[in-house]
């Protein structure tokens, strides 16, 4: 199970995600790894949502749909995202405008620290770990948490850090 990753995934995720570059750089770090550029897109949280009240907000069939940015914000944003992280293809039908901590576990919705251009695919090691596989981990990562065998703190971790990781560590859960 992936609570029991050591310390050393965290510190490696982390060294990973350290320091400064360019753009060709971050561009090269996502079609590498499957993650954001951290300095870029560290994540940010939606402090509206709480441990104490998840019951209340994302646990609610429809919350997302109900706080989720329009595309008049998202398609701007990322536009310029794309240009910030170097990537060559512009084609904004190639990527989804992610939230880093997805809105099911309580990320922010409009915050441009927890928001994205990932590519739909990015394939590593021959496995396809772009959005349509975060997509499938946000999911699974939602019910442990509205199911109460997860904190929400926990996922919003997992998330945040290396979601990869901890996927694999959990078997690589499809939904």
């Amino acid at each position: 199970m992936h609570r029991l990753l050591t310390g050393a995934v965290l510190f490696v995720a982390v060294a990973l995600t350290a320091g400064s570059a360019d753009a060709s750089t971050a561009a090269s770090y996502v079609l590498k790894t499957g993650l954001p550029y951290h300095a870029y897109t560290p994540g940010y949280l939606n402090p509206s949502v709480t441990q104490a009240n998840i019951h209340a907000t994302i646990c609610v069939s429809g919350y997302t749909t109900r706080i989720r940015p329009p595309t008049s914000y998202t398609t701007p944003l990322k536009i310029s995202q794309l240009v910030k992280y170097g990537y060559v293809d512009r084609n904004v039908a190639h990527y989804e405008e992610d939230h880093l901590v997805s809105l099911e576990i309580g990320g922010s919705p409009k915050d441009p620290r927890n928001l994205w251009p990932e590519p739909y695919h990015v394939i590593v090691g021959g496995v396809d770990i772009g959005s349509y596989t975060k997509d499938k981990f946000e999911n699974y990562l939602h019910r442990l948490v509205c199911a109460g065998t997860l904190k929400l703190a926990t996922a919003q971790h997992e998330i945040e850090t290396n979601w990869l990781s901890y996927w694999k560590a959990d078997g690589r859960p499809k939904s």
